[in-house]
């Protein structure tokens, strides 16, 4: 295993360089953290080009790591790669997914337009895949869905299934022409959500924490959604609001 103890190597430089949007945008690349993720990347064949652990660090046993190649390095290099305050001191430099919305199989679909918290993107992910969503789809204005703390929210949901950047507009379009039904979500010129068929083919777009979904992109929905508050809360948080949403939409009648 290639050792590596100095923090001012070129290859360090690189991955540390992977922490800012700018460069996992041209390189196509992205640097995950934690024995999870990790594990996840790995269980599901993610296209992998180097694990990093650090000196003191154990790689746990059990784990197929194939052709995959391994760095060790110093713990000063593992804390400066870290996008936590207590690093696990193991990370991969994955590939992000090439796969373009045109190239879809997919029957459910969430849409995103301009979420900016990565916790809620992460989180409204993770949902996602848990509620056997076949595809996510981020539009422009989303923070990036690398990004560190989004990837930790997902908890490893990024492997599972399509996460893709993509224009929302071109996407809601094509959808509508194969008779996907597209579910915005609005409080104005909308019905409550228990009004609208599920366990069939659909896709749910949420937006922005502040604003809600871009008007031009509501207009071109199907139909609008609104989830009924009986409490004194003015809303609820989007991820929350998402889970809801596509929880009823795939629960079969």
């Amino acid at each position: 295993m290639k050792y590596i103890h100095s923090a001012s190597n070129p290859q360090v430089k690189q991955w540390k360089k992977l922490l800012t949007r700018k460069e996992r945008d041209k390189t196509g690349t992205f640097l995950i953290e934690g024995f999870h993720l990790v594990e996840e990347a790995l269980n599901n064949n993610a296209e992998i080009e180097t694990i990093i652990i650090s000196e003191n660090v154990e790689m746990p046993p059990g784990l197929d790591y194939g052709a995959v190649p391994m760095v060790q390095v110093s713990d000063e290099i593992s804390r400066s790669l870290a996008d936590t305050e207590t690093t696990q001191g193991i990370f991969a430099v994955c590939q992000q997914a090439s796969t373009s919305n045109k190239q879809l199989e997919a029957q459910t679909y969430l849409l995103i337009d301009s979420v900016q918290d990565p916790g809620n993107l992460g989180t409204m992910i993770r949902t996602a895949d848990a509620a056997g969503v076949d595809a996510v789809i981020v539009g422009k204005g989303s923070v990036d869905l690398y990004n560190p703390k989004v990837l930790r929210s997902a908890q490893g949901s990024h492997f599972h299934l399509p996460v893709i950047n993509g224009d929302l507009h071109e996407t809601i379009n094509s959808l509508k022409d194969q008779d996907v039904p597209v579910y915005g979500t609005a409080l104005e010129n909308a019905t409550t959500y228990h009004q609208v068929p599920t366990g069939q083919r659909f896709a749910l777009l949420v937006g922005n924490e502040g604003n809600g979904v871009n008007q031009e992109l509501l207009a071109t929905t199907t139909q609008n959604l609104y989830i009924p508050i009986y409490g004194k809360s003015e809303s609820l948080n989007v991820a929350v609001a998402t889970g809801v949403l596509l929880y009823y939409l795939k629960t079969p009648k």
